[in-house]
């Protein structure tokens, strides 16, 4: 499981780049948990998305969830969403 919180962006990619190393190691299913993710900029969708395609050659799922609304749209806008073996969980809804 990789775990985002708070800001994620360029001068955090360094920072990032074990985790999805060891997430790319575990193979099968990578979970991404964004519930506590509040800003991210495209560094971080790309890197998601090199991870998703690694997977993916060894036919393996990169599972998103938590992501925030603003999150999410990042996401659609860089199209990570559309990789077949990545599956996007529902914008949650306020309570």
């Amino acid at each position: 499981m990789i775990r985002c919180a708070g800001d994620e962006d360029r001068s955090t990619q360094s920072l990032r780049r074990p985790a999805l190393s060891r997430a790319l190691h575990a193979g099968g299913t990578v979970l991404v948990d964004l519930h506590e993710l509040v800003f991210a900029d495209p560094s971080l969708i790309v890197d998601l998305a090199m991870v998703a395609r690694r997977l993916r050659q060894r036919d393996g799922q990169l599972r998103i969830s938590g992501a925030q609304p603003q999150i999410h749209r990042l996401i659609e806008l860089v199209g990570l969403h559309r990789l077949s073996n990545v599956i996007l969980d529902p914008t949650p809804t306020p309570a």
